[in-house]
This record gives structure tokens, C-alpha cells and sequence, in this order.
């Protein structure tokens, strides 16, 4: 095992930046024309962010807006969890979320993946919610993180701890 290299595929959201996003939106829909006086407003509701306008176009450009700013960030939108706008009394509101870890659903697609690509010597291993693999050859590993990154899967991978 001494020669065995090794890295982590994660799904990880840094919150500092999501917060800065958030920021950043909740002082457009502020300052933007198109939001005044439509009681436009987006904030933190415990780890869900809650969107809410007098209309569900106002709501959905809210989220726009806030998508916007998470691409600026450069925080991948895979990880963004939004809803569907409901009525709530006057107001349209909208609820999204972030998405951390990999499921054991998901890691055991990701398993498969490798596998069937037929990497001699590369093998993985479930460890919470991020996937471990491990190889011989660095070459195969790079072919591994390659392999996984074409891959469209529905949420955000990053490849962490390579060593």
C-alpha cells in the first residue's frame, strides 16, 4: 500500500462564499428599479435562503438574480436547490438550499463509472459522504478525475486531498 496514491471526490459548497452571492443579490434587489415597491426581498432562513415578492415572475427573477451571483462567486449551480414558487397570503415565496455531499446513491454511480471504464489497479472506497479512490499509477487517477469531471452528473464533484 506504501505506493498507492489516492484523492477524494467531495461535493462541498464553501458557505462563505454563498454568502457573499447572497449579499451581493440582496443589495441588486434593493437598487434595482424593477424590484421596487414590489416587497422583493431575499434572506437567510436558518441554511435555506427564503426569496419573496408580490408576484411569482418577481420571485423567479429574484432567483435569477441570485444564480447570477452564486456563477460569479464561482459556485456551481449543481448545488443550488431551489424550489417552486408557492403562494403564501399576498406574497409569492420561493425557498432554496444548498446541497453538500455525495450520496451513497450517487458515490455508488460514480464506483460503477470507474469500474466499467476498466482502470487496472484503481479502486474505490465509500467514506461518508465523499468517495475515495485510490491507484497505483498517478496517470490513472488523473484519467479517473477526467472521466468523473465529463461526466454530467446532477450535483457538483470536486476532487480533494490528492496525494
Amino acid at each position: 500500500m506504501a505506493g498507492e496514491s489516492s484523492f477524494d471526490i467531495v461535493s462541498k459548497v464553501d458557505r462563505q462564499e454563498v454568502d457573499n452571492a447572497h449579499n451581493m443579490a440582496a443589495k441588486e434587489v434593493r437598487n434595482r428599479f424593477d424590484f421596487k415597491g414590489t416587497d422583493a426581498s431575499i434572506r437567510w432562513s436558518g441554511e435555506a435562503i427564503e426569496m419573496e415578492a408580490n408576484g411569482e415572475e418577481r420571485v423567479k427573477a429574484i432567483l435569477d438574480v441570485f444564480q447570477t451571483m452564486l456563477v460569479r462567486r464561482k459556485v456551481d449551480l449543481k448545488s443550488l436547490d431551489a424550489g417552486e414558487p408557492r403562494l403564501s397570503g399576498k406574497l409569492w415565496k420561493l425557498t432554496a438550499s444548498m446541497r453538500q455531499g455525495i450520496s451513497r446513491e450517487d458515490a455508488q454511480k460514480i464506483s460503477k463509472l470507474i469500474r466499467d471504464a476498466g482502470l487496472k489497479g484503481v479502486r474505490t472506497q465509500v467514506q461518508g459522504d465523499e468517495l475515495r479512490v485510490f491507484g497505483k499509477k498517478r496517470d490513472d487517477l488523473q484519467a479517473v478525475q477526467k472521466l468523473v469531471r465529463d461526466a454530467d452528473y446532477d450535483f457538483a464533484v470536486q476532487f480533494d486531498n490528492y496525494r
